[in-house]
Order: structure tokens, then C-alpha cells, then sequence
């Protein structure tokens, strides 16, 4: 309660009676995992300035690009594996063992939803703890690739400038003169985190389950996204079409708000770890 005005402690509390219906279905977005070092394009800690994220065709067509990469990324590897749940992901886990919540969908690919005991989370772009070959198929553990990588570059020694939502770091092009990229060992194919690029679409079966969630849903919760590309409003759009309540909490501007039933403006670490503490407060609070 402390540093928290009579409107948000008013807003969470509204949050809490819907959830308290049960049947939601949160859509996640990097904005849940700041807390835990990760940083977001387009929030208060952003990094969408810093440059353009990889796209598909060009780690596929553009074997200088793939090496910059995999250097770039084998340095964030060491913020994202050791990265850990925070309050937000922890409340969502709560939730769900608590049986309010109908399913997690995320646009993370961090793990850290799993990490925190959430169960059968639909991630949209996938994982950067995956490693998938595009030759054969093949899918093997990050961990796996960090070592073999490590061995290829025992000089590799280049300091991480900052890191980027999507595990990669800011690297000048000559400290990755040299870095030698791996391939699939069992096929010789490239090698590409088992994640949904720019330029790619994220796998059919996958949308076809996050619509059916949100088909079902009571309350649609969204958390920690700007919701500016469609891939996460189109579910917002959905729930809108088909009458079911949207609820946001982000920190500054979302694309959702014309769409929200309930907005609110507040860091995650603050709501959410204390929803189903508010009911009771907001009467005394109105008593004063």
C-alpha cells in the first residue's frame, strides 16, 4: 500500500474481483520480465532505439550477419540463462495453482514463466533455451551450443555493452572478427535459436491454441506489452469482437487502450504480487 493513491489501489482491486471469476487468460509480454534484467523494446527501459532486430532472411542469407550474431547472442546467453523469475511471474504461477486462471500465453522467450511453476504456457515466439537445426529439424539445449561455442572461441573475451529482449548484446563489428560460428552436428545445418524471427510467422497450431484460449476466457489479462505488433493485439482484438473483458497492466503507452476495460498504469511489481490483498483495503481506505 505504501506509495499507492486511492485510484490504483481502487483500479487493483476491480482487477482482483474479475480474477476472483476465474477463467482468465493472461497474454505476457517483456514488460513482466524487467525486473528480472531483461529489458523491453519499447518501455521505460526499451531498447527498441538500439537497432533492428534480426530478421530471418538475413540470418539465413547473410553468413557475416549469422556470425555477428551468434557472438552477440553467446554474450547475452549470460543474462538471459542466468536470469531469474521476479514477483510478476511468481503471482502469475500463484494464480494458476490457485485455479483462476484458464492459460498463460507469452511473447517472451525467456522461460521464465516455467521458471516460476506456471504450467502449459503457450509461448508465441518460442525459447531461446531451444536450439533448432534448419537442416534436419533437430532440437537440442542451449546449454549444449554455449559449450560447444566456448570451445570454438577460447580467446572470445568481448564486453557486453547492453543486452537486448531478444538475448542478443551491442557489440562493434571488428570484436567479432574471428568469433567461429558451430553447425548441427549431426547434419552440418545452420543453427538458429528455437525462436520466431521478424520476417517469420509464428507456427499455426500455436495461434490456433492461444485463439481457443482466449475463446474461452472470462478476462483477457494483458501484462507488460505495448501490444504494437500484432502478433499479441490480435488476441486482444479477438476478445474484443467476441465480448470478452480486456484488462492491461503496463507501464506507459499500450496500443490496447482503446480496447480496455481496465487499464492500469503501474508497474507490474507493484499490482501484481498484490492481488487478492485489496478488497478489504479499499474499505477502509473509503472509511477514512
Amino acid at each position: 500500500m505504501d506509495g499507492m493513491d486511492l485510484e490504483l489501489v481502487e483500479q487493483v482491486a476491480r482487477l482482483d474481483a474479475w480474477i476472483a471469476e476465474g477463467d482468465v487468460v493472461v497474454l505476457s509480454g517483456a514488460g513482466l520480465s524487467t525486473d528480472s534484467g531483461i529489458p523491453d523494446y519499447r518501455g521505460p527501459s526499451g531498447s527498441a532505439r538500439r537497432g533492428s532486430p534480426m530478421t530471418y532472411q538475413t540470418f539465413t542469407g547473410d553468413p557475416l550477419a549469422r556470425r555477428r550474431y551468434w557472438a552477440r547472442s553467446h554474450l547475452g546467453w549470460r543474462t538471459i540463462g542466468d536470469a531469474r523469475p521476479n514477483d510478476g511471474h511468481r503471482a502469475v504461477a500463484r494464480l494458476q495453482d490457485e485455479g483462476r486462471l484458464a492459460g498463460v500465453i507469452t511473447q517472451n522467450v525467456d522461460g521464465l514463466h516455467q521458471a516460476a511453476g506456471a504450467r502449459d504456457v503457450i509461448e508465441l515466439h518460442g525459447n531461446l533455451a531451444r536450439v533448432v537445426c534448419l537442416g534436419c529439424g533437430e532440437l537440442s539445449g542451449r546449454d549444449e551450443l554455449e559449450e560447444r561455442l566456448t570451445a570454438a572461441n577460447p580467446g572470445f573475451g568481448a564486453v557486453a555493452a547492453s543486452i537486448n529482449p531478444d538475448g542478443d548484446v551491442e557489440l562493434d563489428d571488428a570484436e567479432v572478427d574471428g568469433f567461429t560460428v558451430v553447425d548441427c552436428l549431426p547434419c552440418g545445418g545452420l543453427l538458429k535459436p528455437d525462436v520466431v524471427y521478424f520476417g517469420e510467422t509464428v507456427p499455426a497450431d500455436r495461434v490456433s491454441r492461444a485463439f481457443s484460449l482466449v475463446a474461452g476466457a472470462r478476462t483477457l489479462l494483458v501484462l507488460g506489452s505495448s501490444l504494437t505488433v500484432m502478433s499479441g493485439r490480435r488476441f486482444v482484438l479477438r476478445a474484443v469482437r467476441d465480448g470478452i473483458r480486456v484488462a492491461i497492466v503496463n507501464r506507459g503507452v499500450t496500443r490496447g487502450e482503446p480496447y480496455a476495460d481496465l487499464l492500469i498504469d503501474a508497474p507490474l511489481s507493484v499490482v501484481l504480487p498484490n492481488l487478492g490483498v485489496f478488497r478489504s483495503s479499499v474499505t477502509v481506505l473509503k472509511s477514512k
